[in-house]
């Protein structure tokens, strides 16, 4: 049993009762999973076929798996998907101690892969889902098949102007001023600015797409946590950027074992394209995949040639074939696991 598992703790999926309130697409399907203090959304896309090795993908800062949806459709041949909603994200309630912390949403997945049993998974993570999986990778080796990171949240020494306010947010009070300063916004409203931020070319959203994002902003606003879930979060992004020695991002950014795919966006107006090298030398291994017109979420703007490069990588490095690999993997992985799960009860919790 993992140190980072509680005794007697296992997931418990069943049908989520939310299913009416929350957007699924076309072959997919919601699941709800219980693990002491936490109750976990996952959007899973059944595989097109049996034996297809698990993937997980991770949200970034306000988004929820629904990020991940066109992606998991076009890769429905080749793994077997799941994408959580984080803690107080999504369809997922705040976690039971409102823990935000980079750590905790680490914990959270490594929790999850523990009690579900599916690990190794091919890891993907965007903003700071990348940073989360990013430590995932370092602590738990035995968890990752591969690592496949877009935008992630990895510190900048000179942050971009376009990313300060999200930074602010973890300043006490500047949440409750941008509530009220944008109490008149309607979700429309909200949503273009998300789009303008987030995307390298907003027009590439369909009509449907927005409405949809419209009714999902008008959702999320409606939480009486959105705001305490986002500050939290954002301070917890802050945090992480602080963190020096064996915690500190980059340094465990070099401890990753697993193949490493980077994909960045020229656009991208919260994560600058300039730490696209960096993160590239700090991975061993890694490939990188930069893409000129994308912004902050190429998963969502070009998941056609996202699915291609990471497809390239299986077939490049031969890694996570099968059920048959996983195994091999999970047995291969115990020391290794071992060490990383006191590794992680080292760590003070702030990032």
């Amino acid at each position: 049993m993992s140190s980072t598992e509680l005794p007697g703790v296992r997931a418990n999926p069943e049908p989520s009762s939310q299913v009416g309130a929350v957007r699924v697409a076309d072959g997919e399907q919601l699941r709800t999973v219980r693990l002491s203090g936490l109750e976990l959304n996952v959007r899973v896309r059944p595989p097109e076929r049996e034996g297809l090795p698990p993937a997980l993908f991770v949200h970034g800062l306000g988004g929820s798996s629904q990020n991940w949806s066109d992606l998991m459709a076009r890769l429905a041949d080749t793994v077997d998907g799941e994408a959580l909603d984080l803690p107080g994200f999504g369809w997922s309630p705040p976690p039971a101690d409102r823990d935000y912390s980079l750590t905790a949403l680490a914990r959270v997945v490594i929790r999850h892969l523990d009690a579900a049993g599916r690990g190794p998974v091919h890891l993907f993570g965007n903003s700071l889902g990348g940073a989360v999986s990013t430590r995932v990778a370092a602590v738990r080796p035995d968890l990752v098949s591969t690592l496949t990171l877009v935008s992630p949240a990895l510190p900048e020494l000179r942050v971009q102007k376009s990313a300060v306010p999200t930074a602010l947010l973890a300043l006490p009070g500047v949440a409750g001023m941008v509530g009220r300063l944008t109490r008149e916004l309607s979700a429309e409203q909200r949503t273009r600015g998300v789009m303008g931020l987030c995307y390298g070319d907003p027009g590439r959203v369909t009509p449907q797409g927005f409405r949809d994002a419209v009714e999902e902003m008008e959702r999320r606003m409606a939480l009486p946590y959105f705001w305490d879930a986002l500050t939290r979060s954002s301070r917890g992004i802050v945090d992480a950027y602080t963190l020096g020695g064996q915690h500190g991002l980059w340094r465990q950014a070099q401890r990753v074992l697993a193949p490493t795919l980077l994909i960045y966006g020229a656009r991208d107006q919260l994560v600058s394209y300039r730490m696209a090298r960096k993160a590239a030398a700090a991975f061993r291994g890694s490939r990188l995949l930069c893409l000129p017109e994308a912004g902050h979420v190429a998963m969502m703007e070009y998941p056609e040639v996202v699915g291609a490069a990471f497809r390239e990588m299986l077939s490049d490095t031969g890694v996570g074939a099968g059920a048959t690999d996983r195994n091999a993997g999970n047995d291969a992985g115990n020391d290794a696991g071992n060490d990383a799960g006191n590794d992680n009860n080292n760590d003070d919790g702030r990032g």
